[in-house]
């Protein structure tokens, strides 16, 4: 699977040149490691609920991205799970065992991922120098065969397969780990 980038659908928007520029990132550090892909544009979609409309049927598990922070603010979580699901925070702080979360705040963001509400990704790693952000998977998305992410931006989406999903994570060096949530 080649990079690919697919024809912009006529709701498309023009692509600001910050996006541009998030984008040209993750590509950038695709393709500097070797990791295939495929990518097509839509209109914005930050949350599930618009995104949906947009999705092509691909055969790729569409996944819902959460960053949170513990309660001392000192440690952040970024979640990734089938998009289907839904999980109220409670349930989460148990499943995750990292005492009390609550999802951290636009300025954690944009401090430790580099990116706004509404296009968080695991690609936002990237801009983790300091690879502080640890990782959680949610284990039934070791079975699916590729995966579909913003590319720091939603007015886009990634397909990955797994295989290029797990050199991703190797080349961003960010401490992950697969987790039954559900």
């Amino acid at each position: 699977m080649a990079e690919q980038n697919m024809e912009l659908s006529e709701q498309s928007q023009p692509v600001s040149e910050e996006l541009k520029a998030r984008r040209a990132k993750v590509f950038d550090f695709l393709k500097e490691h070797g990791i295939e892909y495929t990518t097509y544009d839509h209109p914005e979609a930050p949350t599930i609920e618009i995104a949906r409309q947009y999705w092509r049927q691909d055969g790729s598990k569409h996944c819902k991205n959460l960053f949170f922070r513990n309660h001392k603010g000192n440690r952040h979580y970024l979640v990734v799970f089938d998009s289907e699901q839904s999980m109220a925070i409670h349930d989460m702080e148990k499943m995750l065992r990292q005492g009390k979360l609550s999802f951290a705040s636009e300025q954690r963001m944009m401090k430790y991922l580099g990116l706004k509400p509404g296009s968080v990704s695991p690609f936002g790693l990237i801009n983790d120098e300091e690879s502080h952000v640890h990782l959680f998977l949610d284990a039934n998305l070791k079975d699916m065969p590729s995966l579909s992410f913003h590319p720091n931006d939603n007015t886009a989406t990634v397909v990955i397969s797994q295989q290029m999903f797990m050199r991703y994570l190797e080349a961003v060096g960010n401490t992950w780990e697969w987790i039954e949530l559900y």
